[in-house]
């Protein structure tokens, strides 16, 4: 073979580090530049051997070859013969007898340069007794004996070893099996039971290299093979499971081989750093977001197959050779199925031949619910029907309507809806579905990929109404009760996002695919037409609720306008909350249910007292005026002395505020002694789930600027604000935070830290500089050009921004010196951040409270832009 199809270097005549050094150098340099043209299993197996040749040269050259009763084993992946570039390399040294000092000396120089060449080795001395008795007791250490190859040394040991081994008094078959079983369950649970995370891992994810190891160990372990393909022959595996197990290794292999190479390390999780550079080497193109998510489509999409065959066949091994279901009792469901134990089996095998058989085993699995889950060798006729499918299983009448009992199933969305998820039908019943398996996108925002999100929005759905989870979302479980037709809402569910990825308006392309549904699934046209608009404003609640002010009647009357009806409102908030908590899970908070909750119930008044009648700001602020002068005067004040304060503060506070929350702040104005110092309030009560942060003190240059750099120093994220001056330039400013894992501030400790460093900002004026901002390993990888677009309001003497970019390290107080700097004044923010990034919305004005006008519109943009796209780079 030539150079471009095989490493062809010599060994080092001389054994010395360097000369090892430039030797391992010119082979992974070989390594890399081979993968454009060569297959992956030649490249890991390419590997192993060149670690073969330099083991034997190293344990000839340390003398070791003249100890008779030594052998130097290669254990786990190395043993199959299998190293990735960075792979460890796991070495059993087996001796007979205890080692005299000159060999423990030998040993010990043979690994300390094999450590000095930055090789990954794990290795332990054994005896065979030591090795078995150790093996016997621990699952990891058999398993790794089970694939032991002889590299150098005693032969005999070797085979003594490999003989205990195979014995059944090692490891029974039905022992080893549940070991590994329970060890596979153990580890899914560390991950949640799922593949579908940001960052996932090649090996130990659900469905990755370690579920098509499993596939292999028991089996192997069972019919004393070595490799998979014996397999076949057994019967354990049919020729086209193979082939496939074949084709999902290799690409995980392709995968774990880049990043290796990327790394520089025994990398296994595909982290956001790695992925731009692996997506490239693999070959899926260097354009950025876009390659990245076809190379993350194409991972899912294959861990989806492994971890299918890895749920049939380690069911198949356990029930057909291990005989474990033999005394199973059945149970006649029907003339096509039964069930056997708790699983759900089909009594022929032409039973998918009638298409309609394949939904009626789901509404069984709906309807029983002793049913937990479906039988391998019915996974196996699936699994070969699937293939077959000619067209869409919607296009058969009998199976539409058997689609749509399952809809309106009681317990549809429980474990059927799963099953139909995990075993493809939902992709093999509507077509717009499989555009979204596997769909994943490059961010920080969305954790899953669209249809195991769409999955846990049904999920969530059905939770609403079910026993149990009655505290959980007491609003929704209520709206649910009284929903005439809740299978509305779970279509919506599907449909949400199912146009995500085809390029355009993903709601108003998901829209016309639910009308599509109706009219061949004959919805009613009113049913049709709610459904059409749930899909097409499934983000209206959300971004009304986290961008606007709620509290103000013009909003509230703007999104009741365009919900138009109680009925939209109920099944609209009911999906918004399902879809916000299913998108990731660490995203989720209190007060983000605490908004969308004010939200429905401000709505649905507007709604009852009618829309033509819409809230007078004027009266709102009466309202809450004489309910917060009757608080004070309680506490001991006069009506003249709060008069005497209300009278320095515009009315737009009391419309702003709620009474309870204007007694707060009032009291403690009212009793603040110096009003040259700042007032600083941190309510020890959480707030609609978040804390309080209130400043009352004399105006001054930059403040906002200040605060947000305070708050920034506490690590504690800002999640709305509203800025206010009175009429005696006085500042007061509320800011709702919440800590970095969503909590509300609780701790005592937290709460006065939190104050002090708010007084010592304001007062103290500390330098804000921060020097180059250091991103996260994960915001690296992203690059969001800032965009500052103006949107119309209905106050003619505001201006509302939205200000979108990299959520970085001090962006608020960059944000918010552009605002000082322009001579803006700031009313009101609402801080989102998506992801890696933050959309942000600020109500401004200029300093005489007009709204920007053209020309300032655009020097405000060009500043922001400028200093935000300069923060970025430096």
């Amino acid at each position: 073979m030539n150079m471009a199809l095989a490493f062809n270097k010599s060994l080092p005549g001389l054994c010395t580090l360097d000369s090892y050094k430039k030797y391992f150098a010119e082979f992974n340099d070989w390594l890399k530049n081979a993968f454009e043209h060569q297959t992956v299993g030649n490249l890991v197996k390419a590997r192993a051997r060149f670690i073969d040749e330099v083991l034997v040269s190293l344990w000839q050259h340390f003398d070791l070859h003249t100890h008779k009763k030594i052998s130097l084993i290669a254990v786990g992946g190395y043993g199959r013969g299998e190293l990735h570039p960075c792979s460890d390399i796991d070495l059993l040294l087996l001796t007979d007898s205890k080692l005299d000092a000159q060999q423990k000396e030998q040993i010990s120089q043979f690994i300390t340069l094999l450590w000095d060449l930055r090789l990954e080795v794990g290795h332990s001395v054994r005896s065979v007794k030591e090795s078995v008795t150790l093996g016997k007791e621990d699952i990891t250490i058999a398993t790794n004996l089970m694939e032991m190859r002889l590299l150098t040394g005693s032969k005999e040991l070797f085979d003594e070893l490999q003989a205990q081994v195979c014995k059944d008094n090692f490891w029974t078959s039905q022992a080893f099996f549940q070991a590994k079983r329970d060890e596979q369950q153990q580890r899914h649970a560390q991950y949640h039971g799922t593949a579908y995370n940001l960052e996932p891992n090649l090996k130990a994810n659900p469905g990755g290299l370690r579920d098509i190891q499993t596939i292999g160990w028991v089996a192997k372990k069972h019919f004393n093979t070595r490799t998979m393909r014996e397999l076949v022959a057994y019967q354990y595996l049919t020729e086209d499971e193979y082939q496939e197990l074949m084709e999902c290794e290799a690409y995980l292999w392709q995968m774990r081989f880049a990043l290796h190479v990327e790394s520089g390390r025994n990398e296994n999780r595909i982290l956001f750093d790695y992925q731009p550079a692996v997506a490239k080497r693999l070959g899926f193109g260097d354009d950025g977001k876009a390659s990245v998510e076809r190379m993350m489509k194409r991972f899912f999409q294959t861990v989806q197959r492994v971890a299918e065959l890895n749920d049939m066949l380690l069911q198949h091994f356990d029930g057909s050779i291990l005989n474990s279901q033999s005394k199973l009792k059945q149970q006649k469901l029907d003339d096509f199925f039964e069930l056997t134990g708790h699983l759900i089996r089909a009594t022929d095998n032409a039973v998918f031949a009638r298409r309609e058989n394949i939904l009626r085993l789901f509404w069984h699995i709906a309807n029983n619910s002793n049913i937990t889950g479906i039988h391998s060798d019915t996974i196996r006729l699936l699994r070969l029907v699937r293939r077959r499918l000619m067209g869409d299983l919607q296009d058969y009448e009998a199976c539409r309507q058997l689609f749509m009992s399952i809809m309106r199933h009681p317990r549809g969305m429980d474990r059927a809806i799963t099953l139909m998820h995990r075993h493809g039908i939902l992709a093999s019943y509507l077509p717009a579905w499989r555009n979204i398996v596997g769909q994943m996108q490059f961010d920080l925002f969305h954790a899953y990929t669209v249809d195991e999100h769409t999955h846990r929005v049904l999920k969530n759905l059905y939770r609403y109404s079910q026993a149990g989870f009655e505290n959980e979302f007491p609003l929704c479980t209520d709206i649910v009760k009284r929903m005439e037709k809740p299978e509305i809402l779970y279509l919506a569910g599907i449909f949400h996002d199912i146009a995500k990825g085809r390029g355009g308006d993903h709601s108003e392309l998901g829209s016309l695919d639910a009308r599509e549904f109706g009219k061949l699934h004959k919805l009613s046209d009113f049913d049709s037409k709610l459904l059409a608009w749930l899909v097409e404003s499934h983000l209206l609640m959300s971004v009304t609720a986290q961008r606007r002010d709620i509290h103000d009647p013009a909003v509230i009357a703007e999104f009741a306008d365009k919900v138009r009806d109680e009925t939209r409102l109920n099944y609209l908030y009911c999906l918004t909350l399902a879809d916000i908590r299913a998108t990731n899970d660490n995203l989720w908070n209190d007060w983000k249910g605490s908004l969308l909750r004010e939200l429905y119930l401000g709505t649905q008044k507007a709604f009852r007292r009618g829309l033509e009648k819409p809230m007078d700001l004027r009266d709102l602020i009466r309202e809450n005026q004489a309910e917060a002068m009757k608080l004070l005067q309680k506490q001991g004040f006069t009506e003249h002395e709060v008069l005497q304060l209300w009278g320095r503060i515009k009315a737009d506070y009391f419309a702003r505020y709620n009474p309870k929350q204007i007694v707060w702040h009032c009291e403690h104005i009212l009793r603040h002694k110096d009003p040259n110092e700042p007032l600083v309030l941190v309510d020890k009560t959480p707030y609609r789930g978040s804390t309080q942060v209130f400043i009352y003190t004399p105006d001054q240059d930059n403040l906002f600027a200040h605060l947000v750099a305070a708050l920034d120093s506490k690590k504690v994220n800002i999640f709305d604000a509203q800025i206010m001056t009175n009429k005696d330039g006085y500042a007061m400013d509320t800011f709702v935070v919440l800590e970095q894992n969503g909590e509300p501030v609780t701790s005592p400790s937290r709460l006065q830290s939190l104050k002090r460093a708010l007084e010592t900002y304001i007062s103290g004026k500390p330098d804000l500089s921060r020097g180059k901002q250091r991103l996260s390993r994960q915001m690296r990888p992203f690059n969001i050009a800032p965009k500052v677009v103006f949107i119309p309001g209905a106050n003619k003497h505001r201006t509302m921004v939205e200000i979108t970019a990299l959520d970085m390290p001090g962006l608020l107080a960059d944000i918010g010196s552009v605002f000082q700097q322009c001579e803006i004044s700031i009313h009101a923010a609402k801080i989102t951040t998506i992801g890696e990034k933050a959309e942000d919305f600020f109500m401004i004005s200029t300093r005489q409270d007009q709204a920007l006008d053209a020309d300032q519109q655009s020097q405000l943009r060009r500043v922001l832009v400028e200093q935000l796209t300069h923060v970025t780079e430096g």
